[in-house]
């Protein structure tokens, strides 16, 4: 399911709202809202969960109980959100939604690739200290000795006491 990428262009009166989901409910709440006609953003990223000693890459909300959606409140029956399935209510302030600043979701929407997932500035330099955000290195820090052609960096990775090199894809690298 792709978590709508690319540009989205608002109509005359629409503004973008943030809803609070249930716990681990985020794309549950998005295929309710987009069954009901809403247009919804749910930024998603990769993270790597660790259980039982095994490590799995798994797509997840960026934010964590909440997603964005698309409304004109003179003419949207917006209170029905707050009764969808997987959805908790809408941020409010006072009895009315209140809406995310203008250029925040725009971004985010501007910096989803294909797959609907979030890539903040891969443009990594050799020499850059990085974060790795997936894979059984996650939440390293390591230093960028080469970049390839195939979308592969080879890091430093501080482990005990010396550098040993590693071989991980850009998308799992952030600058820190």
């Amino acid at each position: 399911m792709c978590i709508m990428a690319g540009s989205v262009v608002l109509r005359p009166g629409e503004r973008w709202y943030a809803v609070r989901t249930l716990p681990r409910r985020e794309v549950r709440a998005y295929a309710q809202l987009d069954n009901q006609g809403f247009r919804a953003f749910l930024p998603q990223g990769v993270k790597t969960v660790r259980h039982a000693r095994k490590f799995t890459t798994v797509t997840a909300a960026f934010f964590p109980q909440y997603l964005f959606v698309t409304l004109d409140l003179m003419r949207d029956l917006w209170r029905s959100i707050n009764a969808t399935i997987g959805v908790a209510s809408l941020v409010m302030q006072g009895d009315v939604p209140h809406p995310v600043p203008h250029g925040v979701v725009e971004t985010l929407v501007d910096l989803t690739d294909a797959r609907g997932l979030l890539q903040f500035g891969q443009e990594l330099q050799i020499g850059d200290r990085v974060r790795v955000t997936a894979g059984p290195f996650a939440e390293k820090f390591a230093i960028c000795a080469r970049l390839d052609d195939s979308d592969r960096a080879r890091v430093l990775l501080d482990i005990m006491g010396g550098q040993i090199a590693v071989s991980i894809g850009r998308d799992y690298l952030r600058a820190v």
